[in-house]
This record gives structure tokens, C-alpha cells and sequence, in this order.
């Protein structure tokens, strides 16, 4: 016997009350494209606003696709070439989000993207965890989306109503009645949404220990990992790299020091000396850079860079340990083997 269907009338009325819900998510993502191509240009490398340091920023702490993110910061033509497609497909996948065309195709794609930025953001955010609720409820609402299609307030039913009704498979990239029994869809919906679930709390509770222990926000204050210490000669030479903090606002370091195994002062560089300094030498590795200004070492979330401070090789042989401090008061320390 074959189990019945869900009614079309259900999917009419499914993609009606969803509709704010598609109008606004879709606009979520099309605003991508227009806020980077038509408000300001922010696929230009050269521009402060460029994309990729938004992207740079996301690499410390994603979640098993760093290899990816680095990959591509290391390679800025293929870099450009990823930001330019993703903002396209965000562009042209949202606009039809919105129109209704093409409904449950253009969902899928919004998934997959709302997985992407939850992978790779969702652990920023200075106060509402911004990023991951901008993932989570990605993933949520493509579901939701995909499930009821668009509607009759949907350019599908305007121009595929006749293809809707004759090839059911259509109906799999567009809108209209899914060829699936009550039953199957029932399996699947919980299914699915349980998956949904499983990954909003996991990464809850990964980024931001949002379900059980104590709380934490990456996003709150500067955190920086200092390694590969080494002396050579006449120079210290380490790498330094920012992983936490507040992703539109840099860690202004202003004093950097080296101390002997009897914690006397060596050397020192100190607020605007770090723009003058002839000594002090950075190797980047990634588009944003760790750069002197006016008054301190400024070192965006992401940056990383190997240092080189050039002194003699009397002090250098008596460095122990170097101290580094952020405007903030906050303080790391590096350690040499002698």
C-alpha cells in the first residue's frame, strides 16, 4: 500500500509562514555582495577594508578547517579568487532567496554557507556571540527553508507551476510538493533537525563553553603565543601571533623587554621607538601584518610574524627571558635556553 503523501495545500501554507523567515535570511546573505561590491569596494587587496583580513582573522581558533583558511592566506591570488566566488555565490543565492526561485537549491547553498562561517567564526563575537548565531540560525532557517519551499509568493510558482506539477524531481531545486510520504518526512525532518541541534549545542559549548563549565569569549581580550625562541649571533629571533581578541580592533603592544637569569634589564623597546627602531625586524606570514605605529606594535587578530631584534652578542648571550606588554596591562613572557 502506498503511504500518502503531504497535500500541496500543506506546502502552500508551509512557504507562506515561512516567508518573512525566507526574505530576511536571504537578504542576509545578498547584503554580503552589496555591502562589498556596491556600497564599498572590499575585494581590493589593496584597500583597508579587503575581505581577506576578515577572513585572516577567523584562522586561530576555527574548527577543523585551519589547514584551509591558512592555505589560502598564504596564497592571496587564490585567496581573492575564493572571496570573489564566495561573495558572488552569497550574492546570487541570496537574491534568489528572496525572489522564491529556485526556493530549496538557493537553501542548501545557504546551509552550507551558514556551516562554513560557523566552522570558521563562530567562536567570534565580543557580546553576542556574533557569528555563531549567525551560523546556527543559517543552518536552522536553510532547513526550514528547504523543507517548505517557497510558495505561491514565490517566482517558482510563477514560472515553473506547470513543471512543478508534471516533474516531481523539480520540485527538489525549486518549490512545490516534495514526492515524499507523511512518514519518510517525518523520519528525515527529526532526523535533520536533531543533527541541527547536536551541532548548535557542540559548538556552543566548543566556542564559548555554552552549555555546561565555566564560560569563556575568545573575543573579549588581546591573547597572544610567543614561540620559537632562538639566539643566533647577534640577534634574537622568535614568532609571535595573535590568537584572541577583538576581531575590528588590534592589541597595541608598547613595551617589549629582555631580561638576564637574574631579572636585570638588557634591552627594550618601548612605545614610539617601535616606529623608529632599525633593529627590530618583521617577516609577515599572513595578510594582516603585525606593523609598528605611531605610539605602539600593533598586531591584528590572525597576524603572524616571525620577529628579529638585532642587538649584540654580549646581551644576546645573556638573555633569559623577554617580556612583552599590551596597552591593556596585559603581559606575556618568552623564555631562551641558554
Amino acid at each position: 500500500m502506498q503511504l500518502p503523501y503531504i497535500k500541496k495545500s500543506a506546502f502552500d501554507a508551509a512557504g507562506l509562514f515561512t516567508l518573512a523567515f525566507r526574505l530576511v535570511i536571504g537578504w542576509t546573505y545578498f547584503s554580503a555582495l552589496w555591502r562589498r561590491m556596491v556600497l564599498a569596494d572590499k575585494l581590493d587587496p589593496e584597500l583597508a577594508g579587503y575581505v581577506g583580513h576578515k577572513f585572516n582573522h577567523f584562522l586561530p581558533n576555527a574548527l577543523g578547517i585551519q589547514w584551509f583558511i591558512e592555505y589560502l592566506l598564504l596564497n592571496p591570488e587564490i585567496l581573492w579568487l575564493v572571496m570573489f566566488v564566495f561573495t558572488i555565490v552569497e550574492g546570487v543565492f541570496g537574491l534568489f532567496l528572496m525572489l522564491g526561485l529556485y526556493t530549496r537549491l538557493s537553501s542548501f547553498v545557504v546551509i552550507n554557507l551558514a556551516l562554513g562561517i560557523l566552522l570558521s567564526a563562530g567562536w567570534i563575537g565580543t557580546t553576542c556571540l556574533d557569528e555563531w548565531q549567525i551560523g546556527v540560525l543559517g543552518l536552522a532557517g536553510g532547513l526550514s527553508l528547504f523543507w517548505s519551499g517557497g510558495g505561491k509568493i514565490s517566482l517558482d510558482h510563477k514560472f515553473f507551476e506547470d513543471r512543478l506539477e508534471k516533474l516531481s524531481w523539480f520540485n527538489w531545486i525549486s518549490s512545490g510538493s516534495l514526492p515524499i510520504s507523511i512518514k519518510k518526512a517525518t523520519s528525515w525532518g527529526v532526523s535533520l533537525a536533531g543533527i541541527i541541534l547536536f551541532l548548535t549545542l557542540f559548538t556552543n559549548q566548543y566556542f564559548h563553553g555554552g552549555v555546561w563549565g565555566d564560560l569563556h569569549n575568545k573575543s573579549v581580550r588581546p591573547k597572544l603565543e610567543l614561540s620559537q625562541a632562538e639566539k643566533a649571533n647577534n640577534q634574537l629571533s622568535f614568532e609571535l601571533f595573535r590568537v584572541e581578541g577583538v576581531d575590528v580592533y588590534g592589541s597595541f603592544l608598547i613595551q617589549m623587554q629582555a631580561f638576564d637569569d637574574q631579572g636585570n634589564l638588557l634591552a627594550e623597546v618601548k612605545n614610539e621607538e617601535f616606529l623608529t627602531a632599525e633593529e627590530v625586524h618583521y617577516s609577515n606570514y599572513y595578510i594582516s601584518k603585525i606593523r609598528p605605529e605611531q605610539h605602539a606594535l600593533v598586531i591584528p587578530l590572525g597576524a603572524k610574524a616571525k620577529i628579529n631584534w638585532m642587538l649584540s652578542e654580549s646581551i644576546v648571550n645573556q638573555v633569559d627571558l623577554m617580556r612583552f606588554t599590551d596597552i591593556s596591562g596585559l603581559t606575556w613572557e618568552l623564555r631562551f635556553e641558554n
